[in-house]
This record gives structure tokens, sequence and C-alpha cells, in this order.
């Protein structure tokens, strides 16, 4: 059984090394299943994986797979499925909220049309459980199942998302939610799909995806940070894109509830149309009343309790202190 003092240890490989790990065993089944789309639809997939990515949620299901035992190897099937998925929703999300680039190259709508964006995510997807039931076995259809159900939470999320920009204010309590189905439902999938393909038990695949529904919470998070006082050099976006955007994210949340100590001018400026000048007004008011501060607090409060999902359950050490180290890994990032 692992313990907090063993899940980060000295002389463990460095996240960014895992993740390196995980590009190189995935990277090329990810090239020979788009060789599965057709024509038409490949340079569309392959300018949008060019972009770069790294590979964390298929790092979680080849280390699921070794925590409970198996090799590594046994979850490259579900780590591809995981990515394309992963990869499906970025698509989509990039035509829902206009942006013209991603990873700083242009979006696959902005480069091929909406259209052709639209059918390239709907290939991705559904490639990812073609993938997982060529064969039926049945660890391979309890994982496309897990798989799909993880997307329909994942969409439902993206629904509420886009329903709480029509509304004047959020609970924190309906914000998380949101975000847990958005991120957090792909990342406990992630998390848990190598286990339930080597055949583990029950407790300990909800064990893993409870450690990945907690860090997905965490990255949104920290995501939501980013999206108003991130570095557009760094993350790739305009400074404050989701105040302009009007998404109702964490930050925005936490200073709607009463007693948050936000100005009443902040509700206001927040429901109109925000010039540069105003995104930076909103943003220095959000700061003022502690909004970014307590965003970054629940952020540590999910991660505490992600990496306490992973003491529940034996697992093997060094996977165990791998999946700590990509955790501590996502929620320090800058983009």
């Amino acid at each position: 059984m692992t313990t907090a003092a063993s899940i980060v240890r000295p002389g463990l490989p460095t996240p960014t090394g895992l993740l390196g790990r995980a590009r190189w065993l995935v990277a090329p089944a990810l090239d020979e299943a788009v060789l599965r789309l057709s024509p038409e639809l490949r340079s569309a997939v392959r300018h949008h994986l060019d972009g770069g990515g790294k590979f964390v949620r298929a790092g979680l299901v080849l280390l699921s797979a070794a925590a409970v035992g198996g090799e590594e190897r046994d979850g490259v099937v579900g780590a591809v499925a995981v990515e394309l998925v992963h990869n499906f929703s970025l698509v989509h999300d990039d035509i829902i909220d206009g942006d013209l680039e991603r990873r700083h190259r242009p979006t696959v709508w902005a480069e091929y049309g909406i259209g052709q964006a639209i059918i390239t995510g709907d290939a991705l997807v559904t490639l990812a459980l073609q993938l997982l039931l060529e064969e039926p076995t049945p660890t391979r259809v309890a994982a496309a199942g897990r798989l799909a159900e993880a997307t329909q939470e994942m969409i439902s999320g993206q629904a509420e998302d886009m329903a709480f920009e029509q509304r004047p204010e959020l609970s924190v309590e309906e914000c998380l939610h949101m975000e847990t189905g958005k991120t957090g439902a792909l990342l406990a999938c992630a998390a848990s799909l190598g286990a339930v393909l080597v055949g583990a038990p029950a407790p300990v695949v909800d064990a893993l995806a409870d450690f990945g529904r907690h860090l997905g919470i965490a990255f949104q998070a920290i995501d939501d940070v980013l999206g108003i006082w991130g570095d557009p050099g760094v993350t790739g976006k305009p400074v404050g894109n989701d105040l302009r955007l009007h998404k109702k994210t964490l930050p925005v949340a936490v200073a709607s509830a009463p007693g948050s100590g936000a100005p009443e001018a902040l509700a206001s400026l927040l429901s109109a149309e925000l010039s540069d000048s105003d995104v930076e007004r909103a943003a220095r008011m959000l700061e003022e009343c502690g909004a970014r501060e307590r965003t970054m607090a629940i952020g540590e409060t999910h991660l505490r309790a992600a990496l306490g999902a992973l003491e529940r359950v034996p697992l093997q050490l060094q996977a165990t202190a791998e999946l700590a180290a990509i955790a501590h890994y996502v929620t320090a990032r800058d983009r």
C-alpha cells in the first residue's frame, strides 16, 4: 500500500520524461490509427495533431495499467482512444469559442472551414470506439463503455458551460459540477482505463478514476486562472479571453458568491461587451476580491484529494509515484 510519504520520492524520472515515454509508445499507434480515416479527413487531422500536445491523458492510461501490475503497453490502445477523444473535443471547442489559434497555429476550422472541422472531430471520436471494439474481449468492451460514458459526460459539461454564458451569475457548486463533466470525466477515464484493460478489480479502478476526476478539477481551476491572467505569449490566447467570451469560470463564480467582497460594478461589467480596458479592469477587480487566490485554493484541495485516492488501494509503487508526479506537473503549469 502506498503512503503519503512514499508517493513523491527522489530519483524518479521527471514528469516531462514520463510524458516523453508516453509519446514514444503512443504516437506511432496514433499515427497508424489516423491512416484508417478517409484521405479527405487526414489532412485536417494531421494539421491538428502536428500542433503537438503533452500526451498527459495517454500517460495516465499507461501508468494506470502499470499501477495494477500490468505493462504500460497493455494500455496503448486505450491511450490512443483517449487521445482521439481529447482531440475531438479540442477541434469542436475551437469552433464553439471562435478561437483562430491553438498551440500558436491556425485551428482546424480556421484553416479548413467549420464544416470540415465538425466532421474531423466526428471522425476522431468514432475512431476511438472502433479501436477499442476491434477485439471485443470483455476488458475491451468494458473500456469502450467507460470511454463512451466519459465522452457523454464531457459533452454534457460543455453544454452546461455554453448555457452558463447566458446566466447573470453562477454558484461555485454549479461551476464545479460543470467542470467535473467538462474536464474531470475524461481524466477520470484516462486514469482508470489502463486498469480496466488489465482486468483490475472494481475498487481499484474506482480509486484511480477518483484520482483522475479530482485531478481534472484541479487542472481546470488552473486553466481558469490562466484564462484570465495567463500570459498570451505562453497560452497562445489573448489575455482575459474567458472574460471577453463571458465564460462563467471558477474565479467568476467565486466572485459571485455571497460575501465574496466583489464590488457591485463587477457584475454589470461582466455582463456587457468588454473592451481591452474593461477586461483589464474586470481582471483587477477579480484579483482584488480574492477570486484568483480562492480558485487556486480550490485547485489545491482537489489535488490533495487526487493524491489521497491513490492511497485507498494497493498499487505498484513506481507507477503510483509517477501518477503523483504528473498530477503535480499539470497543476503547476503555465500554459
